[in-house]
């Protein structure tokens, strides 16, 4: 009777293992395919987005239609790589409980990923059926601005892989860079020009979000070139002492008004604008330059909106998805991610520990290309999280965003933790102008290069113009 009933129970138990693993084995049948189809409609527009990119597009209708398009790739990529991601966050949720669970290690751990795996199916599926259909829409909306791309002329450069194009061009700013490139090539019907028509667009926005980079593009652009006969750049460094400036665009509006010049004035603002220089540039400017000559003023302030004779230009941090999109394609270069299924989760929670900060992308995706190894990828990101948690229970801020308020910002560096850091003083500087730092902030912060005293770190080398490089000033904790 005792060997009939363990084989009883023990075929109840496997029918009903059996019936179990059939049932969640169907229910992820919609899922996989669901998965596919959104991996093959995100491919599709990938390839109408990169053919734009690819275009000189101007009209502005269409420029919006590709900006949507473009969000919806983001929100697409980013769902679906969170979705893959999944089953290895749960297994590093696994992993911090074996100390208390050596279950966790038994013959059973299928039985428990598929219990762990199927508990939010029914809401990843509706995530991903929600993405795939907006899509889709998106995708039909677009059929004619296909065919009307074909009708715009090609942009003159080399066929870069993705993730050169990314490191070497400005990402996600091209319905921004046509917007004021129309500005400067268009007369603007508004009641609120200057005299002589001399029209002034400010662009606003927070530190390191893109503005003087958007607008050495915009002037870069042969179209520009072509407009105007002189493009004058007033920065912080030269627009502060008014005797000086005043003779400098005095001699420069002189210089243009002799030879009947139109001009394109560039003032970028840090900190506080004087206003008594500021009426002294419309002036000389109106006075001197030819009609059709116009003024871009950038800040971080919005103040400088008032000083508009259009609608100022807001530029914002990435959202997201996109910020996701660019980390991913920069740190894994020509490597074929879905190859790396475990790197792309721990890229995933690196990206998040950023708090957004193009800065800290370009930094951390440089290191991780030059040490593709698992291990190593696992040391960063638990260097970061421990990082990040002492310096909020230090300060309650996330370090990017004291590094761009200029605020003094405590750095702390992998495996030692008793030799820390603080960045006082930061600025940004043409690698023209003076000697470089040789020594990276990556070679101090993770690869255990320990300068003495106060000493310059070169923090960023940007690789597209305007070419700025980002110098830190660093000293050791205990001598602050």
């Amino acid at each position: 009777m005792e060997v009939f009933l363990s084989a009883v129970l023990g075929e109840l138990s496997t029918r009903a293992m059996s019936l179990f693993i059939n049932r969640y084995s169907k229910s992820m049948l919609p899922v996989v395919a669901v998965e596919d189809s959104l991996e093959r409609i995100l491919l599709r527009a990938q390839v109408i987005i990169d053919e734009a990119a690819g275009r000189q597009v101007t009209n502005q209708g269409m420029l919006r239609q590709l900006s949507m398009l473009r969000d919806a790739m983001y929100r697409g990529y980013y769902v679906l790589d969170t979705f893959r991601c999944r089953a290895h966050r749960e297994d590093e949720a696994e992993e911090n409980q074996v100390a208390r669970s050596s279950w966790a290690l038994s013959k059973f751990s299928y039985a428990k990923r598929l219990r762990f795996s199927s508990s939010g199916d029914m809401q990843n599926l509706q995530e991903l059926e929600g993405v795939l259909g907006s899509l889709r829409t998106m995708i039909l909306d677009v059929s004619e601005l296909v065919t009307f791309l074909t009708t715009y002329p090609r942009l003159h450069r080399q066929p870069y892989s993705m993730h050169l194009l990314f490191e070497k061009c400005m990402f996600g700013r091209q319905m921004e860079m046509e917007l004021v490139i129309n500005f400067l090539l268009h007369t603007q019907p508004c009641c609120g020009s200057t005299p002589d028509n001399c029209d002034i667009l400010p662009i606003v926005g927070p530190g390191r979000v893109g503005k003087s980079t958007l607008v050495t593009h915009v002037c870069d652009d042969e179209r520009v070139h072509r407009h105007f006969s002189q493009i004058v750049f007033l920065r912080h460094d030269n627009f502060r002492d008014k005797e000086i400036s005043t003779l400098t665009l005095r001699d420069v509006c002189a210089v243009g008004h002799e030879n009947n010049m139109r001009m394109l004035v560039v003032v970028e603002v840090v900190g506080d604008l004087h206003e008594d220089l500021w009426e002294m540039l419309c002036s000389l400017t109106r006075r001197f330059s030819k009609a059709g000559s116009k003024i871009i003023i950038t800040s971080r302030s919005n103040k400088i909106k008032k000083l508009g004779t259009v609608q100022a230009l807001t530029l914002k941090h990435l959202s997201d998805e996109a910020y996701w999109y660019f980390f991913k394609v920069i740190t894994f270069g020509s490597t074929d991610p879905h190859m790396h299924p475990e790197l792309v989760h721990l890229a995933m929670e690196i990206a998040r520990a950023h708090n957004g900060s193009l800065f800290a992308a370009n930094m951390t995706a440089c290191l991780l290309r030059a040490n593709f190894d698992i291990q190593f990828w696992r040391k960063v990101l638990a260097f970061l999280r421990g990082y990040l948690e002492k310096h909020f229970s230090m300060f309650g801020e996330h370090p990017c965003d004291m590094l761009e308020g200029n605020i003094p910002t405590y750095i702390q560096r992998m495996g030692r933790t008793t030799e820390d850091f603080y960045v006082f003083d930061q600025y940004q500087m043409c690698s023209s102008q003076e000697e470089i730092p040789t020594i990276t902030i990556q070679d101090v912060m993770y690869r255990g290069v320990k300068p003495h005293g106060i000493f310059k770190v070169l923090a960023w080398k940007s690789q597209i113009p305007p070419y700025y490089c980002y110098v830190y000033t660093w000293s050791l904790a205990c001598q602050q």
